[in-house]
């Protein structure tokens, strides 16, 4: 008996500790940037799922974006070609365009799937509904890559009206430019360009790192929380190795563009939004303004 009591009591404390910042996030609109091994793990999606489910049901609006590079390149191998990549970039020909979009389609329809079961109303869109993405062709160290766009513009509208209505967007990236044209888009730098334009409070990315390192080699040197401008110090400073360098400015970007808090979570951790969010010792790496 005495030990049913203690663990009750220790699930009223972690209520307690969550209970200052549910207030101080209600109605609060967050960007979930998901990928990674999050997305390919069946237990892990799961629980993401059920953590951004709960963050809708305590009074935040979630937003998911996804990527879906891992599925893309299966398929693209299952109709005989061979994914190619330029400085980290896909080469995205018309039809890796077209299987690009299906894939991601799915994607979305599946998340949807997995919220509607958690009692949440979802609804999968990509960057062409509503035009809310409007993008320029991409080129990678002025070599032309195909249908890979760069965001110029973002039309929130179908965001702001879903989010009314109670539903929980997730967005496929996916845009259009000037003459109609399908483009694929970076995930991380459409979850940041959304994540701008409908002023959200905080975005997080989920990786397969722990956070940000000073040197990824040297564990103590891990950063819980640093500033846009210490941020641009380790980027001008060569510090940061090459695979995280887009993310990093996509972090800062987002501060500057009015994005109040981003964190780096590892997503192969259950329940890392929850930490970082409703703990107070936090979990991952933050960014904030100077």
């Amino acid at each position: 008996m005495e030990n049913h009591i203690n663990e009750a009591q220790a699930k009223a404390e972690v209520l307690i500790e969550a209970l200052p910042y549910i207030q101080q996030f209600n109605r609060k609109i967050i960007v979930v940037k998901y990928g990674g091994a999050a997305m390919t793990d069946p237990a892990l999606q799961l629980s993401v799922i059920k953590d951004v489910t709960l963050l809708k049901l305590v009074g935040f609006k979630p937003i998911i974006v996804h990527g879906g590079g891992k599925a893309i390149s299966s398929w693209v191998a299952k109709t005989g070609k061979e994914a190619q990549f330029i400085n980290g970039l896909r080469v995205t020909d018309a039809e890796t365009m077209e299987i690009a979009e299906m894939v991601l389609g799915k994607v979305g329809k599946d998340l949807v799937t997995m919220v509607e079961t958690l009692g949440v109303k979802a609804a999968s869109v990509s960057g062409k509904d509503g035009q809310m993405l409007r993008v320029k062709k991409r080129l990678s160290g002025g070599q032309d890559i195909g249908f890979v766009g760069e965001i110029t513009e973002v039309n929130p509208k179908i965001l702001y009206d879903l989010l009314e209505k109670d539903y929980l967007p997730i967005v496929a990236p996916i845009g259009l430019d000037d003459n109609y044209d399908t483009y694929n888009i970076n995930a991380d730098e459409a979850a940041q360009k959304i994540a701008s334009a409908v002023g959200a409070d905080k975005l997080v990315y989920l990786t397969d790192v722990e956070g940000l390192y000073r040197d990824f080699n040297d564990k103590s040197s891990f950063i819980s929380r640093i500033s846009t401008k210490e941020a641009d110090e380790l980027i001008g400073g060569g510090m940061i190795g090459g695979g995280m360098l887009p993310k990093l400015s996509n972090c800062t970007d987002a501060i500057r563009g009015g994005v109040n808090r981003v964190h780096i979570l590892d997503g192969r951790v259950p329940h890392s939004i929850l930490l970082e969010i409703f703990t107070d010792q936090g979990f991952g790496t933050m960014f904030y303004k100077e």
